[in-house]
């Protein structure tokens, strides 16, 4: 389980066969869980200051791999005791969303996110959403986009600053929206989100 919090950016080395180096401060173990742009990656190789996961072809091909050069966001998976911040992360992909518009209103940058039809219904305003591994709040949602409202210090310290229209990202949706869609699908398809809402409230 991760927090959507970029504990540092690594820089990637090489990407040779299905396998990812990156050099960074953090010193992993071998068999350690770590998300990479958000995707949860095992430690295969450790030197004394560069590791390397292993990504699957079937990660490679769900995940938004022009990102995995330069520099990438890391976390550590979190353990027993520590801190919680950001909102719950399982590091699990749901599909590629794709920067559709990005606007500057100086002292923050929206930036609109537009992503396959049958993710929207899991987007809820004001609810939590992953962005290449970074917790971030939904703003607004669109019929299938949403906006997200980054302020600069995010812009400067994430892959954000290198985003433009068209850049591919990995997407994680809130993972109590979907479990929360799924006990209320079926027979209760009609209720709406401020249905839900009431319902959480009377607990």
């Amino acid at each position: 389980m991760f927090t959507g919090l970029i504990r540092e950016m690594a820089e990637v080395l090489s990407l040779k066969n299905s396998f990812l180096t990156l050099k960074a401060k953090y010193s992993p173990k071998i068999g350690d869980s770590i998300a990479v742009n958000g995707a949860c990656l095992t430690v295969v190789r450790v030197s004394s200051d560069t590791f390397s996961v292993e990504l699957s072809p079937e990660s490679q091909q769900v995940l938004a791999m022009e990102n995995y050069r330069g520099k990438v966001h890391i976390e550590p998976a979190m353990m027993m005791g520590d801190r919680f911040e950001g909102h719950i992360v399982q590091g699990h992909v749901d599909c590629l969303g794709t920067i559709s518009t990005i606007k500057n209103n100086g002292n923050s940058t929206d930036f609109f996110v537009s992503l396959p039809n049958e993710y929207i219904k899991y987007i809820i305003p004001k609810g939590s959403v992953t962005i290449d591994g970074v917790s971030l709040t939904v703003n607004e949602v669109l019929k299938d986009s949403f906006r997200l409202t980054i302020i600069p210090h995010t812009i400067e310290n994430t892959l954000f600053k290198r985003y433009k229209v068209g850049t591919k990202v990995n997407l994680e949706t809130d993972m109590f929206a979907r479990y929360v869609y799924n006990m209320f699908k079926g027979e209760n398809s009609k209720l709406s989100w401020g249905d839900v809402d009431n319902i959480m409230a009377r607990y």
